[in-house]
């Protein structure tokens, strides 16, 4: 068992997944923006045994992502599975971001999942088995978050190109897609949204799934807001729940 690559390794779903792969005894890469998002991160892992690395690296930075999957690989082995968690997660009404900060949020939301994939699927589809998911979000998309809505549009078409691409090679590309704010205790406990991964990972060739939808206890209602990861909109309690996962918001430190 060659191990998991947790990409995006912040509080809420990142430590959520590591900590459920590690349940299963995989070894487990730890990859995030921060040394203190990492620390955490490995504290977290810490009591299921495995053996756990870590490594700094920003999904923006293709020579850092890099060297941290080639890293992984020189610890572990060829990943068996590989989760893109990170994103840059905002606020921005339709033309209040400027160019730059939408190529900066598009860098993180899609174009680092992109250069996760191609540095790893290759050799995934090589030795004829793999495992590639990324969080995905925005069932609906939300106005008042333009770019990261239009990040998570870009993750659904990645996914689909990355399975037309390697899937027939033996690598299972799919995303989870979270329908609401995450939060422990709640409809989108990071706890529960992790075993969605799990079952991706999991699941046989023929029983494949390109999309697990998770949307919490409640109905899915059009107009609710729809963030993915530990993604929280405006407003009581999902203020409070933004300014206390901060640290990940900026591609899951």
């Amino acid at each position: 068992m060659s191990g998991a690559v947790i990409i995006g390794a912040g509080p809420g779903i990142g430590q959520a997944v590591a900590r459920r792969f590690a349940r299963e005894g995989m070894p487990i890469t730890l990859v995030a923006r921060s040394d203190r998002t990492l620390r955490a991160a490995a504290e977290a892992v810490a009591p299921s045994g495995v053996p756990v690395v870590a490594f700094a690296a920003d999904g923006a930075d293709r020579e850092a992502l890099r060297a941290a999957l080639d890293g992984a690989a020189a610890e572990h082995g060829l990943p068996d599975v590989v989760v893109y968690n990170a994103a840059i997660i905002q606020a921005d009404a339709p033309g209040e971001l400027s160019v730059r900060g939408h190529l900066e949020a598009w860098a993180v939301n899609v174009v680092g999942a992109l250069n996760a994939a191609a540095h790893v699927a290759p050799a995934m589809a090589a030795r004829g088995s793999g495992t590639f998911l990324v969080t995905g979000g925005m069932p609906e998309p939300e106005p008042r978050y333009v770019s990261l809505s239009l990040g998570k549009a870009g993750v659904r078409t990645l996914v689909e190109l990355l399975d037309r691409e390697y899937g027939p090679s033996g690598v299972h590309v799919a995303s989870v897609t979270v329908a609401g704010p995450v939060a422990p205790g709640t409809g989108f406990d990071p706890d529960d949204i992790a075993e969605h991964y799990w079952r991706l990972h999991t699941q046989p060739r023929h029983r494949w799934e390109r999309e697990a939808l998770h949307a919490g206890s409640g109905a899915f209602l059009p107009g609710q807001d729809h963030l993915a990861q530990d993604e929280q909109g405006r407003g009581g309690q999902r203020d409070a729940q933004q300014r206390a996962h901060h640290a990940e918001q900026r591609a899951a430190e």
